[in-house]
């Protein structure tokens, strides 16, 4: 037996309605996976069959995975074969763990915002379009929240009908190829990480909903009390063998802003807003309205251009997948310095802009016009 009859094994035997206890024969089958010598896979990689364990698995899957590498399915990368709900379809992917995002972004649509963007970004670095019969996602036939992440999960995907599976030779060219994938998506992955440039990272696509504080007295309101920018000196990462000194300039200009913008009214938030920057409340206001979403960037070298087009792309972003069209914030970008132009180029999509001055803070009509600066 090999790769092949062991998928058809399963698809013939597994019956989710039939519970998931050891004497179930399609849950005897998965889980024999693990002990079985008879599998042909890349040297260097296991089998590991997954039914459920109290629960039936809706989609029963095979996962295939480094012996010395990534050894927990709940995060990291791994390739897994995983089947349909109707059992009609079982698909050879790349996967994204989904498990450990359960508890900062739920199991609803913030995670799969976040795994799905994660998978585009993979996708390129495997050049999936160079593996022909290759997709970016299976079709599970199954609502649930699980075989859903599965879906959004994916990086490239092998789709076979398990009433045709092709030769043990096909299979294992095409688990060779995920195999490839692999390598390259886990070099991305470090590389990503490493560099600094995820700041941003989509873990913050919670769309959890960070409310006001309790009820206390004015004379107790603390305006400050969920204003904790990060350390404003310098510090050193360690980026690929080679050491770097950053300024926390961007923490600065937060820090400042946020405390200058307390004696105009506004209530200053960045506690449990990452990766939002800085969100504004009015302090007359703070359990109803909209508030304020606040994008930082340190203007280098005298030219705003990358900074401005940081900066809007950004807030965009983090009103289409932080906010709901009933929340949605105004927007504000915050500049180190003026931004010349640009001011009235952000207010023609609906930015305000703020910046340093000589004499302090100066602002875009908008920003004006909302008491952040001076008139």
């Amino acid at each position: 037996m090999g790769i092949r009859d062991l998928l058809a094994e399963v698809a013939s035997t597994y019956d989710r309605t039939a519970g998931s206890t050891r004497e179930v024969r399609g849950q005897q089958v998965l889980r024999g996976v693990a002990r079985r010598i008879d599998l042909v896979l890349p040297p260097g990689f296991r089998a590991e069959g997954h039914g459920g364990q109290t629960t039936p698995a809706a989609t029963p899957w095979i996962g295939v995975f480094e012996k010395e590498g990534m050894q927990d399915p709940k995060k990291g990368l791994y390739l897994a074969y995983i089947f349909s709900a109707d059992l009609k379809n079982v698909t050879l992917t790349l996967q994204q763990g989904i498990t450990w995002l359960e508890e900062p972004l739920g199991k609803g649509r913030a995670r799969l915002e976040h795994l799905r963007h994660h998978a585009a970004r993979l996708r390129r670095a495997v050049k999936r379009q160079e593996n022909v019969g290759w997709v970016d996602e299976p079709d599970l036939r199954e609502g649930g929240t699980r075989p859903r992440a599965y879906e959004a999960a994916s990086v490239i995907a092998k789709v076979y009908d398990t009433a045709r599976l092709p030769s043990d030779v096909a299979l294992l060219e095409d688990l060779y190829l995920g195999v490839q994938s692999l390598r390259r998506a886990e070099e991305f992955d470090r590389v990503w990480w490493a560099s600094g440039e995820n700041d941003a990272f989509e873990l913050a696509y919670a769309l959890k909903e960070h409310g006001p504080q309790a009820d206390v007295s004015p004379q107790d309101f603390d305006p400050l009390a969920d204003f904790h920018p990060k350390d404003s000196g310098d510090y050193t990462a360690e980026i690929t063998a080679r050491q770097q000194v950053k300024q926390r300039s961007h923490e600065r200009l937060v820090d400042d802003f946020g405390r200058y913008v307390v004696g105009r009214g506004f209530t200053p938030i960045t506690r449990r807003q990452h990766p939002k920057d800085l969100v504004l409340r009015r302090q007359e206001s703070e359990r109803q309205g909209r508030e304020w979403l606040v994008e930082a960037k340190i203007v280098r070298h005298g030219n705003p251009t990358v900074a401005v087009r940081e900066a809007l792309g950004q807030l965009f972003e983090y009103r289409h997948f932080l906010y709901t069209k009933e929340t949605a914030p105004f927007l504000v970008g915050l500049f180190s310095e003026e931004v010349g132009v640009y001011a009235s180029y952000l207010e023609e999509h609906g930015v305000a802009s703020v910046w340093r001055s000589d004499e302090g803070w100066d602002g875009s009509p908008q920003a004006r016009g909302w008491g952040m600066t001076p008139s």
